[in-house]
């Protein structure tokens, strides 16, 4: 019996192919990115940057008509701010644009949060309605809403005096709405809230959305009613869109001044001056530039104020849970 032994011929050595090494990043393709980026970035700093540090160098200067044209202007310290906080009428609108800004944010968040928790319960087509007419409604130009509150409240034409009077309250015939104080502060707050209202309902509702159906579900197993429901379900989960939309309908009420301005100007008297409407007219009127900058930077530090103990207290409420 033979045994028959095949010769294998060996294998030629065969070196495994080589990764590609990746292309190395000179210095201009990793700066790339950022050169492109750098427009945009600069552009913001310079709209955004500028003009506050110019209000800020304004406000301890002596800086009015004359300086605006001649560009010799001298600082002063602290003197606009001292003058500024010496005017009664400055603390009394400061009183009045804090009760301005808590009534528009109460009444904002109240009514949206109302409005997010209709549209979740609603059906299709009727959640698609409500959803159209609130972006139609926050996408409506400020001055365009402003001038139809206007034409609502005309003491001779508008349609809220002709509609109290059909109804049999004919003290309202040629009432001026816009000439009495509390009730131009009142038109103010509403045509605020009517404008912010869009913007926070539909920011709540998409955070609605988030909130599992199982948990609502467990709850009413257990005999929660629709408050407790919303309380210890709804209100921890949406909690910080909650607290970002409230910070954000806070920095827009406080600084507040295209409404105002274009229906009131202030008016009448003082009854509808808050913050950014004083700041303008101690510009404006007498062109004290100087005390109306200085009256911006208060504006500014006092919002910025407001939020630092808002967050405070939200970061303190976050670390208890």
């Amino acid at each position: 019996m033979s045994v028959v032994r095949e010769r294998t011929e060996p294998r030629p050595l065969t070196r495994p192919p080589r990764r590609p090494r990746p292309p190395r990043r000179g210095t201009t393709s990793g700066a790339w990115p950022y050169l492109l980026v750098a427009p945009a970035v600069l552009g913001m700093l310079y709209l955004l940057l500028y003009p506050l540090a110019r209000a800020v160098l304004i406000s301890f200067q002596d800086f009015e008509l004359r300086q605006l044209i001649l560009g010799d202007a001298r600082f002063t310290g602290f003197d606009n701010y001292t003058t500024l906080l010496s005017d009664p009428r400055f603390w009394t609108v400061v009183r009045r644009t804090f009760l301005f800004m808590t009534v528009n944010v109460v009444l904002i968040m109240v009514l949206s949060t109302l409005v997010a928790l209709m549209v979740e319960r609603l059906g299709r087509f009727g959640r698609a309605a409500v959803l159209s007419a609130l972006v139609l409604a926050w996408a409506m130009p400020v001055v365009a809403a402003t001038t139809v509150f206007q034409w609502l409240f005309h003491s001779e034409f508008g349609i809220v005096n002709h509609a109290l009077t059909g109804l049999g309250f004919t003290s309202f015939d040629g009432y001026p709405w816009l000439a009495h104080g509390p009730a131009a502060f009142t038109i103010l707050v509403v045509l605020v809230v009517w404008q912010s209202v869009p913007f926070a309902a539909v920011t709540l509702y998409s955070a609605l959305t988030t909130v599992p159906s199982e948990l609502y579900e467990a709850a009413r197993i257990d005999g929660a009613s629709a408050s407790r429901v919303f309380r210890s379900v709804t209100l921890p989960i949406v909690r910080p869109i909650f607290m970002l939309v409230l910070s954000l309908e806070v920095i827009w009420t406080f600084k507040a001044f295209v409404q105002i301005w274009v229906m009131t100007r202030g008016g009448p008297g003082d009854a509808t001056t808050i913050l950014p409407v004083y700041a303008v007219q101690t510009a404006l009127s007498g062109q004290h530039y100087d005390l109306g900058s200085a009256a911006s930077m208060v504006t500014v530090l006092l919002m910025s104020g407001v939020l630092l103990l808002y967050f405070r207290q939200m970061f303190r409420q976050e670390a208890e849970l």
